[in-house]
């Protein structure tokens, strides 16, 4: 119930952008000023470290995602995101003797983030762009335990359906069409590649 909950908020989300990013196309005039910069048509591809309070530890992640312009110095961007963490657990009986079993989980983040641009406030040269931003999803979640293990499944408590984040970040054009991102967050902090088109 909740995952179909999440997905329709999700797809309404995207459906509202989409809306708003034809309706909020900007003018010819608007088109040929100086300082009018288009941040959208990106693809963002970045690595990081996520530190989830239920693991415990940081672990290695991987995000993706492409932003569309919706209104001047905003942008949409459908995300997905990838992490894999595991741990061994001490378990048994008398009878049957105790040995450590492996436990292995991946998430999979999929949702929208909404970023503003402070460009103009913070008189950025061309070359520079920062920005805070909120990201909204669910996570898809698969949980295994090796072969054999009777113990409790719950001992690990897992991720929040719910995918909520909080960006503040920075990117550095090396040319027109690629750029360098940092992306610091309240769960992943990323560095990566954005390319332009």
């Amino acid at each position: 119930m909740k995952t179909k909950a999440i997905t329709s908020l999700f797809f309404l989300l995207f459906a509202a952008g989409s809306i708003l990013a034809q309706d909020q196309q900007p003018t010819p005039t608007e088109r040929i000023q100086p300082n009018y910069e288009k941040y959208g048509h990106t693809l963002n591809a970045g690595v990081g470290i996520g530190y989830y309070g239920y693991i415990g530890h940081p672990v290695p992640v991987v995000n993706l995602n492409y932003e569309f312009d919706v209104a001047h110095s905003f942008t949409l961007a459908p995300f997905v995101g990838f992490y894999t963490t595991g741990n061994d657990y001490y378990y048994g009986n008398p009878h049957d003797g105790y040995r450590y079993y492996s436990y292995r989980e991946t998430v999979v983040p999929i949702g929208l983030k909404g970023t503003y641009y402070f460009d103009k406030l913070l008189n950025a040269g061309p070359k520079w762009d920062f920005y805070l931003a909120a990201s909204i999803g669910f996570a898809i979640v698969n949980q295994t335990w090796d072969n054999g293990y009777l113990g409790d499944r719950n001992v690990y408590p897992g991720p929040s359906p719910l995918f909520l984040d909080a960006h503040i970040g920075a990117e550095y054009h090396c040319t027109n069409f690629l750029g360098v991102y940092l992306d610091l967050s309240t769960g992943v902090s990323t560095i990566g590649l954005a390319f332009h088109h």
